[in-house]
C-alpha cells in the first residue's frame, strides 16, 4: 500500500490552519493580537491552495482588518476617556499605563492573565491620577478612568469577535470552494 504524501501534507496545513485559529481565538479573549494569527493561517492556507481561496484577496483584507484593530486598541482608553468627559491628558495616560501595566502585570505569576489585570488596573489608574490632580474631585477621576476600563473591555470583545468573523470566512469559504 502506497502512501498518499500530498493528502497527508493537506491534512497537516489544514489542522495546522485550525491549530492556529483556535490559538487566535484564545489569544483574542485575553487581549493579545490573535487576528494576526488567524491572518497567519490563511496566508498557510492562500499558499498552501494558491490560486484558489482564498488566493490574495481576503489575507490582504484581512490585514487591513488586523491594522484597523490594533489602531483602534492603541487609542481605545483615550475614546473611553474622553466620551466620559476626562482630559486629552488622561486620554493619553490611559493609554501609556495600559502599556506600562501590561508590562508590569507580567510579572504577575499568573501567565497573560497578569499583563490583561495589569493593563485594565494600569489604564484606570493612569487616567485616574492625572484627572483626579487636574480637578480635584474623586468621583470624576474615577468616572472618567472606568471609561479607560470599559474601552479596554470593549477592544476584548472587539478582538474576539473580529478574530472569530475571520475564522468563519476562512472556513466557510474553504468548505465552498
Amino acid at each position: 500500500m502506497e502512501v498518499d504524501w500530498p493528502s497527508i501534507g493537506t491534512l497537516g496545513i489544514y489542522t495546522l490552519a485550525g491549530l492556529l485559529c483556535l490559538a487566535g481565538f484564545v489569544l483574542s479573549c485575553l487581549s493579545l493580537s490573535g487576528t494576526w494569527v488567524v491572518l497567519a493561517a490563511t496566508g498557510l492556507v492562500a499558499w498552501h491552495r494558491w490560486p484558489e481561496f482564498p488566493g490574495i484577496v481576503t489575507p490582504a483584507l484581512f490585514l487591513l482588518v488586523c491594522i484597523g484593530v490594533e489602531v483602534v486598541e492603541a487609542f481605545a482608553g483615550t475614546w473611553g476617556v474622553q466620551k466620559r468627559g476626562g482630559s486629552k491628558q488622561a486620554g493619553f495616560a490611559a493609554m501609556v499605563g495600559g502599556l506600562l501595566g501590561m508590562i508590569l502585570g507580567g510579572f504577575i505569576p499568573v501567565p497573560i492573565i497578569g499583563s490583561l489585570f495589569g493593563m485594565i488596573a494600569g489604564s484606570f489608574a493612569l487616567a485616574f491620577l492625572v484627572e483626579h490632580s487636574r480637578m480635584k474631585k474623586t468621583d470624576h477621576a474615577a468616572h472618567v478612568a472606568t471609561g479607560a476600563v470599559l474601552a479596554r473591555l470593549g477592544v476584548i470583545f472587539l478582538k474576539v469577535g473580529i478574530t472569530v468573523a475571520m475564522t468563519l470566512i476562512l472556513a466557510i469559504g474553504l468548505v465552498v470552494s
